[in-house]
């Protein structure tokens, strides 16, 4: 399997190869909708609730293909996940840990082929924090327990096998490609600030 990735310019380009244990899940963290305001691309990224959906696989099935200079890093806090995007037009790529060794990448819907989901990640989304999703009912918790499975094979394979070594996102010394930012104190607020 080849999936493309891609940001809405065109000028990154990846591609996801191969086959292997993965996750799709719409996410309602206060997190993930702050990364999609940050990037002023809520329209675009979140559901009518504050979801994003993103599919979580292997780093070292991501192949770089062209504009690897336009991935830019965002984090929320000192302490906060890597938020990669495309800083040619803010396209919101993926997630990941500040430890190249925890060699998941959580690969936001915006750079992915929405015809291709089903056939390729298969047509099971699980839902997951909800508490923080907008508006009410809350939707509804469904698939936790798989995801936190396929989430934990995902990191242990990747570790013992050493595949986590090839993440093209991570050097050889273990530091993010690109110079991650972290939003000030201001830019959080308005970042977390319902609309």
């Amino acid at each position: 399997m080849i999936h493309p990735v891609q940001c809405r310019c065109g000028a990154f380009r990846a591609r996801l190869e191969g086959r292997g244990p993965h996750n799709r899940v719409i996410c309602y963290c206060a997190d993930c909708q702050a990364f999609a305001r940050a990037l002023d691309k809520a329209s675009e990224t979140l559901d009518s609730q504050g979801g994003t959906e993103v599919v979580q696989v292997m780093q070292s099935r991501l192949r770089l293909e062209q504009g690897e200079e336009h991935l830019a890093v965002l984090r929320l806090s000192e302490s906060g996940m890597l938020r990669w995007y495309a800083a040619c037009c803010a396209t919101p790529i993926g997630n990941t840990m500040f430890n190249p060794r925890m060699s998941f990448i959580g690969l936001v819907h915006t750079c992915l082929d929405p015809a291709r989901m089903d056939t390729d990640f298969g047509p099971g989304v699980a839902v997951a924090n909800v508490k923080s999703a907008l508006g009410e009912p809350k939707p509804q918790t469904r698939g936790f327990l798989g995801v936190l499975v396929r989430l934990v094979w995902i990191m242990a394979s990747g570790y013992i096998r050493g595949s986590w070594r090839g993440s093209p996102l991570f050097d050889e010394s273990g530091s993010p490609r690109a110079i991650p930012r972290t939003l000030t104190a201001e830019e959080l607020a308005n970042a977390r600030r319902n609309p």
